[in-house]
């Protein structure tokens, strides 16, 4: 092979369990396998949640949703950024649970659905007073089940906007009780606010990603020690296409950007920007070879990048090396290469392109 990804099973089951140990028996956990599952594969992952126990599963599209039913999940499955007027039958076909975000949107739900409160991060979400979201819930045709919002920057410490956001999608929760309704899951927590014991956040069902393929970013400002510790999934794997050496001053790569100060001896890996490598890492960034981190030499190509293995001279062709993950006690994690190419490691993760070939281990 390539390029390809391996994606343990067992780490996957492992983080989840890490989380529900966290929150609790009184609090159910929703892992989100939007976007592929982060690029570790939606399917496959999905199916390793539900045994292990996981009975919600959050999606981005109906159409992710949907390709879950279709490959056999059968946990409810919360649809959070899509309802459009052309879709609202699929929801009722296969038994997928909608977020509403538009008031308007309520005449049209057929199916128990969760509504999304704007509490401050100004994307999606109603932003109403709460005595109009209780007249227009008591007015749909189909039951809420769910209250949620979304925090904009709950890993700040610094900033006052969590505890604000908070205190908006209270007020609106104590107006809706106020006026007779009761959603059955109240919730507004990712990894973030579950890590680092945010509890007045969790409500009665947490929405865990990042954690559960074994990332916990850090926080800025006076945090708390994170109190969950997972363990990342994924490890990244290219073969080593050609070896060769060449003389002092050579110029490597797209642009010359890499000019050799000695003689180098350089290998060419069969990865690149188009599967998924941040172009960025050019001359900054390393990958692992034998143990051993060696740079990146030159620009990172569609296709193929080139390394300095000058001080690993036995590496050969058809050999792999670590783009993410761990040899030995050397690794490079998705919040390392992030760092190298200025971005953040959801990015990174999710930039992992579908022709990288997904093998999975327990």
């Amino acid at each position: 092979m390539r390029s390809w990804v391996e994606v343990s099973l067992g780490r996957i089951r492992a983080n989840f369990r890490a989380v529900k140990s966290l929150v609790g028996d009184s609090v159910e956990v929703m892992p989100v396998v939007k976007a592929d599952a982060y690029r570790h594969g939606a399917v496959a992952v999905s199916h390793a949640l539900e045994a292990e126990g996981a009975r919600w599963l959050a999606v981005s599209s109906r159409e992710e949703g949907v390709v879950l039913r279709q490959n056999g999940c059968l946990s409810r499955i919360l649809v959070m950024a899509d309802f459009l007027a052309e879709e609202h039958d699929g929801f009722q076909t296969h038994h997928l649970t909608p977020v509403i975000h538009s008031l308007e949107d309520l005449a049209a739900v057929r199916v128990p659905y969760h509504l999304k409160i704007d509490t401050g991060m100004n994307r999606l979400g109603t932003r109403a007073e709460p005595d109009e979201i209780a007249r227009m819930i008591a007015s749909a045709p189909a039951p809420i089940e769910g209250l949620m919002t979304h925090f904009a920057s709950s890993g700040n410490y610094e900033s006052a906007q969590t505890e604000q956001q908070m205190e908006r999608f209270e007020a609106v929760l104590a107006g809706l009780r106020r006026a007779g309704i009761e959603p059955r899951y109240v919730h507004s927590s990712g990894t973030i606010p579950i890590a680092y014991g945010r509890r007045r956040a969790w409500g009665n069902l947490v929405r865990p990603g990042h954690a559960i393929y074994g990332y916990v970013s850090p926080a800025r400002g006076n945090a708390p020690k994170p109190a969950l510790h997972v363990t990342p999934a994924l490890t990244w794997k290219a073969s080593v296409l050609e070896v060769k050496d060449v003389e002092a001053g050579a110029l490597i790569g797209y642009g010359g950007i890499h000019r050799a100060a000695r003689p180098m001896r350089i290998a060419v890996l069969a990865a690149g920007y188009a599967d998924g490598i941040p172009h960025r890492l050019g001359n900054r960034g390393q990958v692992i070879v034998k143990g051993t981190l060696v740079p990146i030499a030159g620009s990172v190509s569609m296709d193929l990048m080139t390394i300095d293995v000058t001080d690993c001279p036995d590496i050969q062709a058809g050999e792999a090396v670590t783009l993410l993950g761990s040899e030995g006690s050397v690794s490079i994690n998705a919040h390392q290469m992030a760092r190298w190419a200025g971005t953040i490691s959801y990015a990174v993760l999710c930039g992992i392109h579908a022709r990288v070939k997904r093998v999975y281990v327990d």
